[in-house]
């Protein structure tokens, strides 16, 4: 499946809108990841746990859209958006949600 966040693709027209796809994703991050994180929030640098969890939810998130628009006959999807966000009590869980537009190139 071809992911893009372009809404065209160069050299391929689209010949068939199959709709909106969408993913989502939540994670938590456990507290051994919170604690390593505030020592690099400390001494600086990067965080390597959350970066790993990061990558995790957005992963997660674009293979499950990837799946609905296969289930719509798409063979790519176009537009794509990933967004981001803290949620539930004290911000300790991420959403990942993703959106574009499944398309037949």
């Amino acid at each position: 499946m071809l992911l893009t966040t372009t809404p065209t693709v160069e050299g391929h027209p689209i010949r068939e809108y199959k709709g909106i796809v969408t993913g989502e994703t939540i994670i938590g991050a456990n507290v051994f990841k919170d604690f390593m994180a505030g020592l690099t929030d400390f001494f600086g640098g990067r965080s390597g746990s959350y970066e790993k969890v990061l990558i995790e939810a957005k992963d997660t998130a674009i293979n499950e859209m990837m799946q609905r628009a296969a289930v719509l006959g798409a063979n790519a999807i176009v537009g794509i958006d990933v967004d981001y966000e803290t949620i539930g009590q004290s911000s300790s869980m991420l959403m990942v949600a993703t959106s574009g537009t499944a398309v037949v190139i």
